[in-house]
């Protein structure tokens, strides 16, 4: 019997995916091998690294002077790739609020004159800063974000306001609501939260600034060798690719992103509602930037925290352990979370609350 897996990634897929991957394991479209097996050289590979790519333009309408490529490192890895492949003046600021946002910040220091534009750090990254205070230096090659906060829970509903080219890490919430791609100049995300298993990491990058990496960038981080050899330079991670077209064409028949959209309010609406409703849990995060994905929350104390984790696994509710930074509990509610699940959690909640007042 499955059980609702609330993990912050790798994360739960779409059953119906799961279910293509089972059939098409031993013999993927009459080939008689395993996508696993196949050369990524080869007509059936190559088939599905052209339809991923199609898909994901359609459903989060990449215009045609963006480049969509498949890479390997995870987002981690794209913290490096960034200033190497875009810093032409040396300097970028970065907005910190989340553990993975510093991070991106200290990996960009090794490389360049990187500032902290804003931060929320004092705060335990409870809140986004205002948009509107924001100062950003004069002459930058880019400002980095992070659009939503895996950890911490919270993220942008407004976008920080800069000529500079905009960058931002969409690990977490990548598919889950409307974004406009023509706001940002590079857009990067692990797949292994919203859309396949770890292995392949999601990089949309304006064309004009192709071919403008460092001398040292290595060639694997180079974003305008992966975009000449589309995404196929090396053997790319060609399950999770497989995979990513299978998540693409179920958002499809959902009706894309918008309607996705609407489902995840609706669930992050049903959590949240009971949390505030109650007085036995609660959740830090400022209201108007509290995440659609990630939903930390906690109970009157440590003790109770971890009789929560224990028995809700028991119900079949798992993975609900808080970061270890944060603590408590943490709610991943991503795409492929059904709103059964959530209203399964809620009544888990309700009920753990009477027996422990």
């Amino acid at each position: 019997m499955r059980v609702f897996n609330f993990a912050a990634g790798p994360s739960t897929l779409p059953v119906p995916v799961l279910e293509i991957t089972q059939k098409e394991l031993l013999d993927y479209q009459g080939t008689g091998m395993s996508i696993t097996e196949m050369s990524h050289r080869g007509k059936p590979f190559m088939a599905v690294n052209d339809e991923a790519n199609a898909l994901l333009r359609e459903l989060m309408n990449i215009p045609e002077d963006y480049s969509v490529l498949f890479v390997q490192g995870g987002a981690s890895q794209q913290f490096a790739a960034v200033p190497l492949n875009l810093l032409q003046k040396g300097k970028a600021d970065y907005i910190l609020t989340g553990n993975f946002a510093q991070k991106a910040y200290e990996e960009g220091l090794k490389y360049g004159d990187m500032a902290v534009a804003a931060s929320s750090k004092d705060a335990k990254y409870t809140f986004i800063p205002d948009v509107n205070d924001m100062k950003f230096r004069d002459n930058i090659d880019y400002v980095h974000m992070t659009y939503n906060n895996t950890i911490f829970g919270s993220r942008f509903t407004e976008l920080p306001k800069t000529d500079a080219t905009l960058v931002t890490d969409m690990s977490s919430n990548i598919l889950s609501e409307v974004v406009d791609v023509k706001k940002f100049g590079l857009i990067y995300a692990g797949a292994q939260k919203n859309i396949a298993p770890a292995g392949v990491t999601i990089v949309i990058v304006k064309k004009d600034l192709l071919g403008k990496a460092s001398p040292i960038c290595p060639t694997m981080l180079n974003y305008a060798i992966q975009d000449k050899n589309d995404s196929l330079y090396n053997t790319p991670p060609c399950f999770s690719i497989y995979v990513a077209m299978l998540v693409f064409r179920w958002l499809k028949e959902l009706g894309g992103v918008p309607a996705m959209q609407k489902i995840n309010e609706e669930k992050a609406k049903i959590l949240y509602d009971f949390i505030d409703n109650s007085s036995f849990y609660k959740n830090n995060v400022n209201k108007k930037d509290r995440s659609l994905m990630n939903v930390p929350f906690v109970s009157p104390s440590e003790e109770l925290d971890a009789k929560f984790i224990k028995e809700a696994a028991a119900n079949g509710l798992v993975s609900l352990k808080g970061h270890r930074i944060v603590g408590g509990m943490r709610a991943s509610i991503y795409n492929a979370m059904p709103i059964e699940g959530v209203k399964k959690l809620v009544e888990f909640m309700k009920k753990f609350e009477m027996e422990n007042k």
